[in-house]
């Protein structure tokens, strides 16, 4: 399992065909990077079955699998997943369970009335079940009768929690091996998210993962340029991850009053603490950054195009290497 020092990987995009993950998982693992992370939206392709592709086809890869919708499957079918795919590579597997939107939920008909609730028994079950129990439930959304894993895990994986509110992250805090953040994760939403979850830097037993987007230029007005609009969509429904910055007012009102000249033309040091975004060097910046407020873990997405991603994954690498 990774250790307390920053891991770099790269995500595979929901949109991307399967049958390209093998060639990402393969560059990534020949060229040093350390981990992979698998996303499982609905109604793309599915986490598990991604993450035993890039496990059967790599020797020294973590693969991420980001996130499990806690409610999209019962308790012990996820447990069963998560066993099964750290029978490929012991050692390897980070799993994320999360609520999963809401209204994906609703379209099939699993929408819980209590979501929270809902995620609380989930991961207790599922940890459980993982650690070898034999568990036996009846909860609001996990009833269980005596069931227990032939083949649990002799150690298992850490089983981390792809959440964002203040009340979502005191339940990781509680119950959860760790904790996923969705982009952009800056450092301070890190440092943010971690209080919110009663968690400390370094807390032993507590994996903090974070996604990330990568944008490596030579120049860093290009990087900023090419990033402004995935920027200005993330302003559109800004959420904690935004809203704990700093200069999240001061950046809001450059968009307000010029648009994406106003975000390319933003303070480097403000792209800096987003996003690995500018130089390498600018990026490598990040990334310390990150690792200074408590993660172990980042999955950088690319581009969502397959050719224009397949070139990103030399920068990836060159980040995990440094």
């Amino acid at each position: 399992m990774p250790t307390n020092r920053l891991q770099v990987g790269m995500c595979f995009d929901k949109v991307f065909p399967p049958a390209f993950l093998t060639e990402v998982a393969r560059s990534l693992d020949e060229g040093g990077a350390q981990q992979l992370w698998v996303i499982e939206d609905c109604f793309y392709t599915t986490g598990p079955s991604l993450a035993a592709a890039a496990l059967a086809v790599t020797e020294q890869l973590t693969v991420g699998v980001g996130i499990l919708p806690a409610v999209a499957r019962t308790a012990p079918v996820t447990a069963m997943e998560i066993a099964t795919l750290h029978g490929f590579g012991p050692g390897r597997l980070l799993p994320g369970i999360g609520h999963g939107v809401q209204s994906w939920m609703a379209q099939m008909g699993v929408r819980p009335a209590s979501p929270l609730t809902a995620l609380e028994e989930v991961l207790v079950a599922v940890t459980r079940l993982l650690a070898g129990e034999t568990v036996t439930s009846h909860g609001h959304y996990v009833s269980l009768d005596s069931v227990r894993l032939d083949q649990a895990p002799a150690d298992p994986p850490p089983l981390l929690a792809g959440v964002y509110g203040p009340r979502s992250l005191a339940l990781a805090g509680r119950v959860a091996g760790g904790v996923v953040l969705a982009e952009p994760a800056s450092p301070t939403y890190v440092r943010w998210s971690l209080e919110q979850a009663g968690r400390k830097a370094g807390d032993l037993g507590f994996h903090v993962a974070v996604f990330g987007v990568v944008c490596v230029k030579k120049e860093r007005a290009e990087a900023y340029r090419t990033m402004a609009p995935w920027l200005a969509h993330q302003l559109e429904g800004a959420r904690a991850n935004l809203t704990a910055l700093p200069f999240f007012d001061d950046m809001a009102a450059r968009y307000a009053g010029k648009g994406l000249d106003g975000l390319a033309t933003m303070p480097p040091e403000w792209w800096t603490e987003l996003a690995p975004i500018g130089t390498l060097d600018d990026a490598a910046a990040h990334l310390q950054a990150l690792e200074d407020a408590g993660v172990q873990s980042i999955g950088m997405y690319p581009f969502p195009e397959a050719g224009v991603a397949r070139a990103q994954i030399g920068d990836v690498v060159r980040l995990a290497r440094r």
